[in-house]
């Protein structure tokens, strides 16, 4: 199976959330095709750090927009129709969960609304992206579209989890019932250059401490898995399936499947640290393991990761290296 390129040169593409991690790189790919890109962001986790080097071209325009406050229509970039809409935003770490608990449901429900009502309006293509947190704490490895996960709506994480699915849910209401184009894609742990140093998430946090010849701090025992993949790779698959005419849900990552501590060993190991493994707490309703049947995105789009730990985890350390000193 091989998608062709939908959208491109003469394509005015909405990013919600676009300076945070992964928007922020799927907004550079966008601006590479040739498309012209409005990117949404209140700045509660997102960074214009990360979409600096971009603010110059003729073709993006940054808004700073709560979506759960409705849309900027005041501003000129968003008086014209939308061929896509990509709504990316919402914050998506651990020690966002219990900070910004609120904002994040809001985010997952009113905000998705307002995009979704937004994208019947213009008749665009509206690409939700939902995670693999939809699972829970899965009884079913790896994990397939098809499972309905096992979810605690009331634990800490469920601000997270519940708002996502909510989001599923109306995506496909209003595809069934308002004939919206729209796609769902559940991603699944991904890391890179432009995470936050301190946002709670492994990859960021065992690099971090790595760096500064800190303990490395692993939740429980370290046996519980994630499997991770890297920025670049969860790009192509994001745009593959907003090339296609696939609703989803798809799964995106790495079939990469690493043990907590096997991961922070290994990113001593590529650091060059002197920093020790310890063990603390495990926080409530962590996901024992977690790993993507890619059996669909295979066949429906094509899809591949490329990019192998190693080689991801280096570039990585490479730019938390540059950016703490």
């Amino acid at each position: 199976m091989k998608v062709a390129p939908r959208f491109g040169t003469g394509h005015r593409i909405l990013v919600t959330g676009g300076a945070g991690f992964v928007p922020s790189h799927l907004v550079e790919a966008l601006l590479d095709r040739g498309c012209t890109v409005v990117a949404l962001d209140n700045f509660s986790t997102g960074s214009k750090d990360n979409i600096a080097h971009l603010v110059e071209k003729p073709t993006f325009t940054l808004i700073e927009a709560d979506v759960t406050e409705g849309l900027p229509t005041y501003h000129p970039a968003m008086a014209e129709r939308f061929d896509a809409i990509l709504h990316m935003a919402s914050p998506a770490s651990p020690t966002d969960f219990t900070q910004i608990p609120i904002e994040i449901l809001r985010v997952g429900s009113v905000g998705t609304l307002h995009l979704l009502d937004r994208a019947v309006a213009d008749g665009a293509r509206f690409l939700m992206a939902s995670t693999s947190e939809a699972y829970g704490d899965p009884k079913e490895h790896p994990q397939r579209e098809s499972y309905w996960g096992h979810v605690n709506p009331i634990g800490i994480r469920s601000v997270y989890d519940e708002g996502k699915r909510f989001s599923e849910a109306a995506t496909m209401a209003y595809h069934r019932y308002r004939g919206l184009d729209a796609a769902i894609i559940r991603i699944f742990n991904t890391y890179g250059p432009r995470m936050r140093p301190d946002d709670g998430r492994a990859v960021p946090t065992f690099i971090s401490q790595a760096l500064r010849n800190e303990p490395i701090t692993v939740h429980g025992t370290g046996n519980q898995t994630r499997s991770v993949c890297y920025v670049d790779d969860l790009v192509r698959g994001i745009l593959l399936l907003l090339d296609s005419t696939e609703t989803g849900p798809v799964n995106c990552g790495t079939e990469h499947e690493l043990s907590m501590r096997q991961l922070a060993e290994l990113i001593v190991s590529l650091s060059g640290s002197t920093s020790e493994v310890i063990y603390v707490t495990r926080s409530a309703d962590d996901p024992e393991m977690r790993r993507p049947d890619l059996t669909l995105a295979r066949e429906l789009l094509g899809y591949e990761p490329q990019v192998a730990p190693e080689e991801g985890l280096r570039r990585t350390i490479a730019y938390f290296r540059e950016r703490l000193g």
